[in-house]
């Protein structure tokens, strides 16, 4: 079943609109989740709202939002007065302005939603904005209020839809001049870059999300079935590396070991290319 829209509304540039819907794009509802248990009892922990004065549980209808000004002193803001906060791109994705993707920093980057028309109606017109878009090579600078916040977006063609990313605020970026200025200005000698390029070359490839799975996932799955067959958890040792004494010869080594590693894999793929050549020909000649 395909999951709800997060937001329901229209997509704007210029006098042309058409209905559209924000679905999310990634989710993480297969990760396992653990529930806290009474170690005593074996029964799950429920979480109580409480009054942090009285201890007295708080019933839904008492809840209300706060927002603190001072110490202990709370401006309450009800459900309706955030719902009456009136801003276009609460019903609205008004694209204000169009930019090269080479310009966008990733560090701005936040979460992804697919933007899809939701009607007959609004096919032609999306199609238009979004081959436009494909065609300049562009990417188009809008704001949306999803679950009372709203966000920058950056709209993007994939596929037959649009890509929708949240962009975070400048004022939500730390300076990395806060980080990065007590680093050394090193120059590296020439010799040492020349063997560090050399290993990257080795494991140069292309990006395949297929070729990596989540591994800490892997790892609670067995736990979880170890346990649930009343054998000893498996324990994984793996050593931790530690700072290079000499890093030139660590280079040495590693690039050394990058090269029998490509060797090898080499010889493993053209042995598999030669039987299966060999299998062909057999079944030709059959």
């Amino acid at each position: 079943m395909a999951p709800r829209p997060n937001w329901n509304g229209f997509l704007k540039l210029s006098l042309v609109s058409c209905a559209v819907a924000l679905y999310p794009a990634t989710s993480t509802s297969q990760r396992i989740r653990f529930n806290i248990i009474n170690r005593k009892t074996g029964n799950r922990i429920r979480n109580e709202v409480v009054d942090t004065e009285t201890g007295e549980p708080v019933d839904p209808e008492d809840r209300v939002k706060g927002y603190q000004f001072e110490k202990g002193q709370y401006v309450l803001v009800e459900e309706d007065e955030l719902d009456n906060v009136a801003l276009e791109s609460t019903h609205t994705i008004d694209i204000r302005e169009f930019v090269p993707m080479d310009d966008i920093d990733r560090i701005y980057l936040d979460e992804s939603y697919y933007l899809v028309p939701q009607d007959e109606v609004a096919q032609e017109a999306f199609a238009v904005i979004r081959e436009a878009m494909r065609k300049e090579h562009l990417g188009g600078l809008a704001r949306v209020v999803i679950y009372r916040r709203e966000h920058l977006l950056l709209l993007q063609p994939r596929g037959k839809g649009l890509l929708a990313t949240a962009l975070r605020y400048k004022n939500e970026v730390r300076n990395e001049k806060d980080y990065f200025d007590d680093i050394e200005n090193i120059k590296v000698p020439a010799d040492m870059l020349k063997l560090a390029v050399h290993i990257l070359e080795t494991k140069k490839g292309h990006f395949n999300p297929e070729k990596f799975e989540d591994r800490y996932e892997n790892a609670l799955q067995d736990l979880i079935k170890a346990k649930r067959n009343g054998k000893a958890p498996p324990v994984l040792a793996e050593p931790r590396p530690s700072n290079v004494i000499n890093l030139m010869d660590a280079l040495r080594r590693s690039a050394r070991g990058e090269s029998r590693h490509r060797t090898t894999a080499a010889r493993r793929s053209n042995t598999r290319a030669k039987r299966s050549t060999a299998r062909r020909k057999v079944k030709k000649a059959g």
